[in-house]
């Protein structure tokens, strides 16, 4: 059995509007995004990071995963294996930009990362 491992399959929506989503997921310890990235203190990479939230982008809001420009990002806190996130997502239609928000599912003060960057829709 040929397994991604850089699938999230404990994905839950916690609320849906046309141009917005709240989501709830841990990324398992399991997960090769994990691979390589501080042995000793495993951590999600910021490039994974950003590419789940692009994967979430093109699935909720048709978006391409080319990101022509990022506007902003901030990394503020270190996520490790397991950790249950909440990422808020909200695309910007008529600004052309998602704006996202990552925070830990049991705290929304103890953020992950943030910021917005402009997509391409499909």
């Amino acid at each position: 059995m040929n397994q991604n491992l850089h699938d999230i399959t404990n994905e839950k929506v916690l609320s849906k509007e046309e141009n917005k989503v709240s989501l709830e997921f841990t990324v398992p310890a399991t997960s090769d995004f994990f691979d390589g990235h501080f042995p000793e203190f495993k951590l999600l990479p910021a490039v994974a990071q950003f590419e789940v939230i692009t994967r979430f982008s093109r699935k909720y809001f048709g978006t391409q995963r080319y990101i022509p420009n990022i506007k902003r990002i901030k990394f503020s806190a270190p996520i490790l294996p397991d950790s249950k996130i909440k990422l808020d997502l909200e695309f910007k239609t008529a600004k052309g930009t998602v704006s996202f928000n990552m925070a830990d599912s049991s705290n929304a003060e103890h953020v992950y990362s943030s910021g917005s960057f402009a997509v391409i829709p499909e």
